[in-house]
């Protein structure tokens, strides 16, 4: 009997050749140049890029949360609607049932003079119409699944009571109230200590698996990235430089930019060896010049590269915007990076 492939899904979130321009100074400049991301139902696609790449621009604009005066140009769809285009009302309910996100501080997205479960529950008794004893019933019992035991203690207390732990507990919680269809995580980790970063990554993968949720993972660690996610996407200077699968992540990059990241970061439990950094400093989308925005660093650009910028190809398991791209191990990459 010969086994049948699947058909590919349709995907739940499309990025298609994104554009964002700002209002800098004054002056309107592009930050994002060509963002391309796609996340089908149920999967987890990672975001990974040093800071000022685009990656939280780019989520953001899942949501419309943008500063005002931001252009947006490209394709931007959720389940086949233009977020774009839709009305306020249309907005409202999309922010409050279907897509939810979790930011990397949640000190600074919670009303400190507001009691935790007030927090909680505001979003189910106004957006969804819930009663507000259902909605305290039902948060109360995502703050267990979240590993906050003491749920109706922790509820009556201010967010400036609770630990960064917690209170990222709290966020998570949040966004898994209105039972949406795709989680944005925003570096949710990054203001937490190493334990607890495990716990809250821990809590996030198991909520995201018991949901079938689809996840769009900001980061900048590739490890965790390859770790939780199905598909790596890097970005660089406000572009999209390669997606792979997470398994290929180590043999299948042909990015230099990816491999050069690879190959400045220890090996956990593999032999000692001196880190390798990547010479220059990442540009913002604002400061790219013609050409490949990695060109500056790069040790194998030539002329083409500094006067035409990439288009995405195919290349290995995933694609790559890149001129020449690499077939030598990241490890031989990053040796001249």
């Amino acid at each position: 009997m010969t086994p049948t492939t699947k058909p590919p899904l349709a995907p739940l979130l499309e990025i298609g050749a994104l554009r964002l321009d700002l209002r800098i100074d004054g002056t309107p400049r592009t930050v994002v140049h060509r963002a391309d991301v796609t996340v089908a139902e149920g999967e987890a696609i990672a975001l990974v890029g040093e800071s000022g790449s685009g990656k939280s621009l780019t989520a953001r604009s899942v949501l419309r949360l943008l500063p005002p005066g931001a252009q947006v140009h490209g394709t931007l769809r959720f389940a086949g609607e233009s977020v774009p285009d839709m009305t306020r009302t249309r907005l409202r309910a999309y922010r409050a049932s279907e897509v939810a996100m979790v930011f990397q501080d949640p000190r600074a997205h919670i009303n400190p003079a507001r009691g935790v479960g007030d927090f909680l529950i505001e979003g189910l008794t106004t957006a969804c119409g819930m009663p507000a004893s259902d909605a305290r019933r039902k948060v109360a019992g995502i703050l267990r699944e979240v590993g906050i035991t003491d749920a109706e203690r922790r509820m009556r207390q201010r967010p400036w009571e609770l630990s960064g732990g917690l209170l990222q507990r709290v966020m998570i919680a949040a966004a898994l109230a209105a039972e949406p269809r795709l989680l944005l995580a925003d570096e949710p980790t990054t203001a937490l200590d190493v334990t607890t970063q495990e716990e809250v990554m821990a809590i996030i993968a198991e909520a995201r698996e018991a949901r079938g949720l689809a996840m769009l993972f900001i980061t900048h660690d590739l490890e965790l990235a390859a770790a939780v996610c199905d598909r790596v996407v890097v970005m660089y200077a406000g572009s999209t430089v390669e997606q792979v699968p997470a398994a290929a992540l180590h043999e299948g990059t042909a990015h230099p930019y990816t491999r050069a990241l690879l190959a400045s970061r220890p090996a956990v439990g593999g032999p000692r060896a001196e880190l390798r950094a990547i010479s220059g400093r990442p540009l913002s989308g604002f400061e790219v010049p013609p050409g490949c925005a990695f060109a500056p660093r790069c040790p194998q650009a030539e002329q083409r590269c500094r006067i035409e910028r990439p288009e995405p190809r195919p290349a290995g398991p995933g694609t790559t915007a890149c001129h020449f791209p690499h077939t030598t191990a990241p490890e031989e990459a990053g040796r001249h990076a």
